[in-house]
């Protein structure tokens, strides 16, 4: 089942493409990400990070770059997206498999430390708000004191005029960028389930895959609601600390 090292990067480098269609400034986003990292693991000497909803590697394989002595666990439940990481960015993390918010999920992780930073981009939206309710309250007992939740998503404002406003902001940011002129999700996933090198992992991804159950999660849910969720969880200080457009970074500390 394994994957080339020319394919996998080949399907890795068109996931980078695509993705900038849907992260408003993502390589900022991404950039901003690693100097929280750095920040709250300045006195650590081997730092242990956790990327929730890893996907193909993206955010490990940047944080690598920047805190190479760091420990990396990447988790996410596509085994096509594991597989291309896996081959990929062999050398970023450890990838696990495993259902985020499902019970005893942490569980598959094997950590033997407490978590130093755990981080996402994109990838915590999809959970129903009381399931992200009890992710959030795992992932603040998986952290040591002073440690920190970080996620990189589109949080809409209180109301639904600013919300407007701010997704086309984001969307005119896109265009002067030019990121729509990439291929978009749909067609990234059609595209790759026709490589037959990786026809046995999208039977496998047909097999596994959890349905949700929770519609659209909690894209509904604004900055102000997530910060009472996670300060329900455990977390003492929640920030947001970078915004274009609904593209946000919110910091939940623990103390």
């Amino acid at each position: 089942m394994g994957v080339s090292m020319d394919t996998a990067r080949t399907w890795v480098e068109r996931w980078e493409r695509q993705q900038q269609r849907y992260a408003v400034d993502r390589e900022e986003r991404f950039t901003v990400i690693c100097d929280i990292v750095e920040h709250v693991c300045a006195t650590r000497a081997r730092p242990l990070l956790l990327d929730l909803g890893c996907g193909p590697g993206s955010l490990s394989a940047r944080l690598t770059c920047r805190l190479p002595d760091a420990e990396i666990v990447a988790v996410d439940m596509d085994p096509v997206l594991l597989e291309l990481g896996r081959t990929h960015h062999a050398d970023a993390a450890r990838y696990v498999d495993a259902v985020i918010g499902e019970d005893g999920w942490t569980d598959a992780l094997e950590l033997r430390r407490s978590v130093d930073v755990a981080v996402s981009t994109t990838a915590l939206h999809y959970l129903p708000a009381p399931v992200l309710l009890e992710t959030y309250r795992s992932l603040a007992a998986l952290l040591r004191p002073g440690g920190a939740l970080v996620n990189g998503d589109h949080f809409p404002p209180d109301t639904r005029s600013c919300s407007d406003l701010t997704a086309h902001v984001g969307r005119r940011r896109a265009e002067r960028a030019g990121d729509h002129g990439h291929e978009d999700w749909e067609s990234w996933w059609t595209a790759a389930a026709a490589d037959p090198e990786l026809a046995d992992l999208f039977e496998q991804r047909e097999r596994s895959r959890t349905p949700s159950g929770g519609g659209d999660g909690n894209r509904h849910l604004p900055v102000c609601r997530h910060t009472e969720l996670l300060h329900q969880a455990g977390f003492s200080h929640v920030t947001p600390v970078w915004q274009v457009g609904d593209s946000c970074v919110l910091v939940a500390l623990k103390d």
